[in-house]
């Protein structure tokens, strides 16, 4: 279980955000923002809604305060001679895109092929947590994510899928719902050979 103040473990939860003070110009600017969408922040149902926002977004990007390559630095070399694809798929997250603040709901599947040492596999979602916990595009957070694993482990290879859905698209703009985005980014072996390549979107299910 986790507690506050606690540096969550391998297969810990994620701790809480603590209720942190919210400062009197960041609830003013929602209580702007209420206003100005048409509604009266001074209202019964609204009143405790500017601090709750800003404590929300707080947790919504908490990955600003993370330094994602350091989940990386505990590796170990005992994996008795296992040389192959490691892979984490279907790993659920969520962020917020850069251009509207609007939720960016999706999984990703992550793989690298070791060379020298491996991972804690629960260090990889928290790569990845580390850079979604943020404002964001998908191509951007995709090579974030490769990019980090490729220069922390230093394996032979990384890939790295990510499939999301917009709500800047499905719930404004275009209205388009049910419309999926997929990224990629594949280093090393993955990237110029072609059949390791085809192994480990296989693998993802995406062969």
């Amino acid at each position: 279980m986790t507690h506050a103040g606690h540096d969550p473990e391998d297969g810990d939860l994620i701790a809480p955000a603590p209720k942190i003070p919210v400062p009197d110009d960041v609830a003013a600017a929602v209580a702007t923002l209420i206003r100005w969408a048409g509604d009266d922040p001074a209202r019964e149902g609204l009143l405790d809604t500017p601090k709750r926002v800003a404590r929300a977004w707080k947790e919504y990007c908490q990955g600003y305060g993370e330094d994602p390559k350091a989940h990386l630095s505990r590796v170990f070399e005992e994996v008795g001679g296992y040389d192959e694809i490691v892979l984490l798929k279907d790993i659920p997250f969520q962020s917020h895109c850069e251009h509207h603040m609007a939720p960016i709901i999706g999984r990703a599947h992550i793989a690298y092929l070791p060379k020298d040492h491996v991972v804690g596999i629960s260090k990889l979602a928290r790569v990845l947590h580390a850079y979604a916990r943020r404002l964001q595009v998908q191509e951007r957070l995709t090579a974030e994510v490769a990019d980090c694993i490729w220069e922390g482990l230093q394996p032979r290879g990384v890939a790295v899928v990510i499939e999301a859905t917009h709500a800047c698209m499905t719930a404004r703009g275009v209205r388009t719902p049910g419309v999926g985005m997929v990224t990629s980014r594949m280093m090393g072996v993955f990237r110029h050979d072609e059949r390791s390549r085809k192994e480990v979107l296989a693998l993802m299910g995406l062969g």
